[in-house]
């Protein structure tokens, strides 16, 4: 697996990913754009779930560009990145479960939306992640949580409505997952180091 670990460093493809994320992000953004014109300012910041956490991933690829770690962000982007990832993967199943209907727009999100959750995961041995980074993205996380189903503030799918109390919960213990995913992989060193042997 040598191989795999020389090319995630590797700064050719570092720059492929940046560019790739910039373009997803710049896309997450467009597609949340009437709900954005509609949504109360103080809220702007947590309604674009998916986009902010590629945005996130943005700033940690650049910082390893760089040569530096931008701990916080690595945080913020390894939670995020599996938890909307993997929650845009369930809910156009659901959809399609729900209607029999699919389309290749569906096919991309979700393809695009799981390529998501891996790419965070797959740097794991590149970040340098401390409690306290994962006990503030964790709050982040949560708090979206909030903000999403107490104040409806979540992503619209209309064939989904009368769901939203049990996607609600499902949201949080996926929250949970992803929490305890980053620091399992992240803070606790001997799990960290068990990666890199797989990967060497």
């Amino acid at each position: 697996m040598a191989w795999l670990w020389y090319t995630l460093k590797d700064k050719r493809f570092l720059t492929l990913m940046l560019i790739v994320n910039i373009l997803g992000t710049i896309y997450g953004y467009i597609w949340y754009g009437s709900q954005l014109a509609e949504t109360p300012k103080k809220f702007l910041l947590f309604v674009p779930d998916s986009p902010t956490a590629s945005l996130f991933f943005v700033i940690v690829l650049i910082g390893l560009l760089l040569g530096k770690h931008f701990s916080l962000f690595e945080a913020l982007a390894m939670i995020t990145l599996f938890k909307y990832g993997i929650w845009a993967v369930v809910m156009n199943v659901l959809v399609y479960v729900l209607t029999g209907y699919i389309d290749w727009m569906m096919l991309m999100l979700m393809a695009s939306h799981a390529a998501m959750a891996f790419q965070g995961l797959l740097y794991v041995p590149f970040y340098r992640i401390k409690l306290w980074h994962v006990a503030v993205a964790a709050v982040w996380a949560v708090h979206n949580d909030i903000i999403d189903y107490v104040f409806s503030m979540m992503p619209r799918y209309s064939m989904l409505n009368a769901y939203m109390s049990e996607i609600g919960y499902f949201t949080f213990w996926l929250s949970i997952l992803s929490i305890f995913i980053t620091y399992w992989f992240t803070v606790r060193a001997s799990s960290k180091n068990s990666y890199k042997k797989f990967l060497k």
